[in-house]
């Protein structure tokens, strides 16, 4: 099985995202993932794309759920702060009945 590489501030935003759809861990896929390094004068940070699939039949109840919003919420990620966060792409609903959520996030270490 291969498994994504995924920073701490990745890793964190991650598990706040799940947090938020209110599901067990198992019902949400991340099937791509991407950090690149980021700075300004003063701050250092990453960009971030997750790309994740969420499946059953509420699928799109919990893609609602936590996408809803998302771009005022204030995240508790250890040691970063998400300065922005927004759907990269309309939610999208697949064949099988999942959905597919898009999502790019800026972090900020603290």
């Amino acid at each position: 099985m291969n498994r994504l590489r995924i920073s701490d501030a990745g890793s964190g935003l991650l598990r706040a995202l799940i947090e938020r759809g209110a599901v067990r861990r198992d019902r949400i896929l991340l099937s791509h993932y991407r950090a690149t390094d980021w700075q300004s004068l003063t701050f250092t940070g990453e960009r971030h794309r997750l790309q994740l699939r969420i499946g059953g039949s509420d699928a799109a109840t919990i893609a609602r759920r936590m996408t809803d919003g998302m771009e005022e919420t204030e995240f508790a990620l250890p040691g970063h702060i998400v300065a922005d966060i927004a759907l990269a792409a309309p939610l999208s609903p697949e064949s099988d009945g999942s959905i597919v959520v898009d999502i790019e996030a800026l972090t900020i270490a603290e």
